[in-house]
């Protein structure tokens, strides 16, 4: 599926009216009631105190920005810097939380429109729709569809909404300065509540801050990025901090806070007092743009997130899209809609605004971590136009401030925020993480210095690494004399499924000896050049590589545990001399008895690589089904003449097996051969003799059979003059088939 891109439409006044617009709509029409009854004046400190709060992570936001002007914002960064694990948090909460957060802004709108229009209750019979949840319904249909039009018709509508909004909140302003009295900001701090209301009121008006970080979710249809984005973030928290200031200290300043507290429409009664009924109908007008604005900006920025989880797999790609008229992502509109019409329907007006707050508060800590990993790490394609001021004192200041801020919502919403990110980790590691290819700079920063980093955090890496659905070939490496053939056959079998070779070289420590120890004195020249070799041929032979020194205190135990980390869907490995301990088997005495193979496992036994001629003897069985799968991989990618063998005392229904046997495995064009002695080794051997490869499946036979009577794999690999291939599928075996093998 190739990639879609989004057309950059959006100057910098659209870009700048997309956060104004969110941000001047809850803040000034919808909060200030609600936040005058719990703090009184202190409130007007808590809109300026959520503004600094959001400024810290706006220049964050503008690095991030000018640096990866891509679509999906906040969580585009987040999932670049921190890798999926965290870009499912973040996605997650950030369309989750703008759509709350339009939820919201509709129910403000619907509280407008109700102060001038009946709207009568809607009866279900089982359930009751109040008016204003009617208009905010009917008006979440309308700016959906808006969006859907496409994102210069909003840019659009967006720059006539706010030109006109400021106009009105300015002349009210105007008109409530002239009749402020300061005495009535005095005490600012109420003296039966104390300073203990400005954090929660801060949390609950902190919904309003959202417009700035809702610009980069359009970076990439934004003109001249570099340039206009810093503007219209940063500007737009000045902006707007500046009028929450402002209008709400001349409100407070001009009537009694009496009039304020606890009403919904508080500043359309305010201007009824100053003004008059002009006055009313002017903040009426004003009221309904603002919480439309809003509404619009922050459909526009949810279904551009959602796209662009949707083009990083974390949700379907299907999402991804794009309308042939409109070139818009339609699909996430729609779904976006959906929610927003669902907690219209569920929540209550402060619900929804303080689970849109606590849901980015947790997003812009992670952004802020997001720019110090960057920064940290350095990565070559990491050249903003913009940077942070007193780096790294601003994102650290902005990531602890916007997680200390959670502490002071209600309970029942810390829980849903919590609720929304172990979901988002279950949705990753269940779905998102066997379908996503990229990986965080976080994760590549500490695997490149696997040997260098502490243990835990190498263990943390790659056990959330994302496998992208991608065939994984493990290949333990430790005899540079075999490197360059293991990685042969690794290299053939990933290319052949599209997938990536990982190499891996297990450095044994004594027991004795720390791990922690050996990492910070240990001298592992010899194993970076042995990596270094087998990423140099991976690549010659056109394979995707990756790299990774573990440090164990085990040795050919550890290769298991590895498999597992790395999600080895095979593993490629050489034949030592006492096979391991378990003759004929790729795992040890010890392991075979504890543990089922991990994924699976060929094991060369070396007399060099040469694919020409391919002998597979089959009885059936699952082992033999992955020799027949090696060997069609071998013949794909070198041209290899395969020949399959068939020992049995009847000429007739060999030649019936092996020829169904063929058919069935992909090998219809193979050479068939039947040999009817009874000595299956023997003949094995023969027909070796002009074999260059011999690919054999793992014996059937139990630990307690092989360790008394031996088994005729090994005696097979050490007989002919060939390379010889063990293949031995990965399955679950009990206990009795371990020591007894199968019926």
């Amino acid at each position: 599926m190739s990639d879609e891109e989004l057309a950059k439409d959006l100057g910098p006044l659209a870009a700048l009216t997309i956060g104004v617009g969110t941000m001047i709509g809850a803040g000034i029409f919808v909060l200030p009631g609600p936040a005058v009854l719990q703090a009184g004046p202190l409130a007007a400190a808590a809109f300026v105190l959520g503004g600094a709060i959001a400024l810290l992570t706006a220049l964050s936001a503008s690095e991030l920005g000018t640096a990866m002007p891509k679509s999906g914002g906040a969580y585009y960064y987040v999932n670049h810097a921190l890798g999926p694990l965290f870009g499912s948090i973040a996605g997650w909460g950030n369309w989750m939380g703008l759509a709350f957060a339009s939820a919201f802004y509709m129910a403000g709108f619907g509280q407008y429109v109700t102060t001038f229009l009946a709207v009568p209750t809607l009866d279900l019979g089982v359930a009751t729709i109040s008016g204003v949840k009617i208009v905010a319904l009917a008006g979440a249909g309308l700016f959906v569809f808006v969006n859907y039009v496409g994102a210069k018709e909003t840019g659009k509508l967006q720059n006539y909404i706010v030109v006109t909004l400021v106009a009105i909140l300015a002349v009210f302003t105007a008109f409530g300065a002239m009749n402020a009295d300061l005495s009535s900001l005095r005490p600012i701090v109420p003296p039966d509540k104390g300073i203990s209301p400005l954090l929660p009121v801060t949390g609950l008006v902190f919904v309003s801050y959202l417009g700035f970080v809702q610009i980069t979710s359009v970076a990439e249809e934004i003109q001249e990025p570099g340039k206009n984005l810093p503007r219209a973030v940063i500007g737009s928290v000045l902006i707007v901090t500046t009028v929450y200031a402002l209008v709400l200290v001349t409100v407070l300043a001009a009537v009694p806070n009496e009039v304020v507290a606890g009403n919904d429409t508080a500043v359309v009664d305010v201007a009824r007092m100053l003004i008059g009924p002009i006055g009313a109908a002017a903040m009426l007008f004003g009221g309904l743009l603002a919480t439309a604005s809003s509404a619009n900006a922050s459909i526009l920025a949810s279904s551009r997130i959602n796209f662009a989880m949707g083009r990083d797999r974390i949700v379907s790609e299907d999402l991804n899209e794009i309308h042939p008229r409109f070139g818009t992502p339609y699909r996430s509109i729609a779904i976006t809609g959906g929610f927003i019409f669902a907690f219209i329907l569920l929540a209550d007006v402060e619900t929804l605004a303080t689970a849109g707050s606590v849901l980015h508060l947790i997003i812009y800590g992670l952004l802020n971590l997001a720019l110090i990993v960057m920064r940290t790490a350095d990565p070559e394609e990491y050249q903003p136009d913009y940077t942070v001021p007193l780096y790294p004192f601003t994102p650290i200041v902005g990531l602890l401030t916007s997680f200390a801020l959670i502490y002071f919502f209600a309970v029942d919403i810390i829980l849903l925020a919590v609720g929304f990110t172990v979901f988002s980790m279950l949705w990753y590691l269940g779905y998102a993480r066997s379908r996503t290819t990229k990986q965080g700079i976080l994760g590549q920063y500490i695997l490149s210095r696997s040997e260098k980093m502490p243990e835990a955090a190498v263990s943390a890496a790659t056990s959330v690494q994302p496998d992208g659905g991608q065939y994984r070939v493990m290949v333990p490496l430790a005899n540079p004399a075999n490197e360059t053939d293991l990685i042969t056959l690794a290299s053939a079998l990933a290319k052949e499924r599209n997938g990536t070779v990982v190499a891996v070289h297990i450095e044994q420590v004594p027991d004795q000896t720390a791990l922690e120890s050996a990492r910070e004195r240990g001298d592992f020249a010899e194993a970076h050049e042995l990596l270094e070799r087998a990423r140099d041929d991976a690549e010659t032979f056109g394979a995707p590589i990756e790299t990774h020194t573990i440090l164990s205190h085990r040795s050919f135990e550890e290769i298991f545990d590895a498999a597992r980390t790395y999600d080895a869907d095979i593993t490629v490995m050489g034949w030592g001399p006492d096979s391991h301990g378990a003759p004929g088997r790729a795992e040890s005495a010890i392991d075979e008895l504890a543990s089922s193979l991990p994924c699976d496992f060929l094991v060369l036994k070396d007399r060099g690589f040469d694919a020409s001629e391919i002998l597979v003897p089959t009885a059936g069985g699952p082992d033999s089904e992955l020799s027949a799968a090696v060997a069609a991989t071998l013949r794909e990618q070198y041209g290899s003449t395969v020949r399959l063998l068939h020992v049995t005392d009847d000429q007739e229904e060999g030649e019936r097996f092996l020829s169904e046997w063929a058919d069935e495995h992909g090998l219809s064009e193979a050479e068939l051969l039947v040999d009817e002695t009874a000595d299956v080794e023997g003949s094995i051997e023969r027909h070796a003799e002009d074999a260059s490869m011999l690919i054999i499946g793992a014996t059937e036979r139990g630990l307690l059979s092989r360790l008394v009577r031996g088994t005729l794999v090994l005696d097979v690999v050490e007989d002919v003059s060939c390379s010889v291939l063990l293949a031995e599928r990965k399955r679950k075996r009990s206990l009795r088939e371990r020591l007894f093998g199968r019926n």
